[in-house]
């Protein structure tokens, strides 16, 4: 067993009535390697094996040395926010509908798990990107966001007008439903739907993908992740600014919403073996040509 892996918390979100199952099968990995587990209340109150702690969601991060989430790619999101502060890694395994980063089945999750402990997997960063919403000198709110931060319309809106720098140099000034930036692992969410670039992880970069622009040669742009990118809000009823669809602000004429990197990256643990494209056709189904 990796040393590092003393204190393992597990984090469970899923309707799939397997869970409970799952998550016993992995506890019992756990406990016969010697690891103390810890899960966040919601996760305990569904598993039939007790962990040895229950602590708050915020809490843990500062209690574990490895997260093992079981769930979608959504669970994975929100636990790789507060786990990236502390550096500690995830490993998914997947409950949900398509998986790009909770890429270990569920029918596989006990060998797996027993495959991180004893230190058989691929290490990979990702990008995390830190937002705020400055309205005048104030800073109304911050979030972190792995996937993407959006500027958008409201639901019952028209088009919102909003204006884009990228390292204080002045972009565009854009007509549209919105405007995504998002880091690579985003680039296969929201942004792909929009017609974005896919980027590869391993990429140091960020991607600006205009939503239903009214000008349409604004297209989608990469840029370096090192940049730091402001959306002010010029005009538009019920605008809102989003941070991977799980913390929202409503915007007013004059708010800006700055978008850089994080410091500190998420860390993803995949099962030896995993390779980037070979997700990319299973998940998207890209056609595979046979001899």
């Amino acid at each position: 067993m990796t040393p590092a892996f003393r204190n393992v918390a597990i984090v469970g979100k899923s309707d799939a009535a397997s869970l409970p199952h799952i998550l016993d099968e992995i506890s019992a990995v756990l406990r016969s390697n010697g690891v103390k587990i810890i899960m966040d209340p919601r996760t305990a109150s569904v598993a039939h094996a007790q962990p040895d702690s229950v602590v708050e969601m915020a809490s843990l991060p500062a209690k574990a040395d490895l997260a093992i989430v079981v769930g979608g790619d959504g669970t994975l999101i929100a636990s790789a926010r507060l786990m990236a502060e502390n550096g500690v890694p995830l490993v998914g395994v997947n409950l949900g509908r398509l998986g790009f980063l909770t890429d270990i089945p569920a029918d596989n999750a006990a060998p797996a798990v027993e495959s991180v402990l004893n230190g058989d997997f691929v290490p990979e960063q990702r990008l995390v990107l830190a937002g705020s919403v400055r309205r005048g000198q104030q800073v109304m709110m911050s979030a972190f966001a792995m996937n993407d931060i959006v500027v958008s319309r409201g639901a019952v809106g028209s088009m919102i007008e909003f204006a884009v720098t990228v390292d204080a140099e002045f972009i565009y000034t854009l007509r549209a439903d919105g405007l995504i930036v998002a880091t690579p692992t985003g680039s296969t969410a929201y942004a792909l739907s929009a017609g974005g670039p896919i980027l590869h992880p391993a990429l140091s970069a960020m991607a600006l993908v205009p939503i239903s622009p009214h000008t349409l040669s604004n297209r989608p742009v990469a840029i370096r992740s090192t940049s730091r990118v402001e959306i002010t809000l010029v005009r538009g009823v019920d605008a809102r600014a989003n941070f991977d669809v799980q913390a929202h602000f409503h915007l007013e004429p004059g708010d800006v919403v700055c978008v850089a990197a994080s410091p500190k990256p998420a860390i993803l643990l995949h099962p030896k073996g995993y390779r980037y494209f070979s997700m990319l056709r299973q998940k998207l189904r890209w056609t595979e040509r046979t001899a």
